[in-house]
């Protein structure tokens, strides 16, 4: 996975460090061979490429990114897909649950 949204090597460490399966539903990452879609893939939680802190970068799977896509984290937390996989409020990251708490 190349790093192409700027993000600090020292960040990219971090993160990768911190998130070991996706933040949001929980699946383990496989290389993109295997599967696409549980392929990890960088998310920026607050939808601004600017904001670049390990508050707001994480590692998702493609299909959780995918599908929260521009939504706003706590719209996207709403939809059937997120019911589907039982991904809520309390299921996902604690990254996750910071950004919620902040009202994100």
């Amino acid at each position: 996975m190349a790093n192409n949204w700027n993000i600090p090597k020292w960040l990219e460490d971090e993160v990768r460090d911190r998130d070991k399966v996706c933040v949001y539903c929980g699946c383990e990452f496989t290389p993109v061979k295997i599967s696409r879609k549980s392929a990890a893939s960088w998310e920026h939680i607050i939808n601004d490429a600017k904001i670049i802190t390990r508050e707001n970068i994480a590692l998702c799977c493609c299909g959780c990114n995918a599908s929260k896509g521009q939504k706003q984290l706590s719209v996207w937390l709403q939809t059937r897909y997120c019911k589907e996989r039982d991904i809520s409020p309390e299921s996902v990251a604690d990254v996750i649950k910071q950004a919620i708490d902040k009202g994100l």
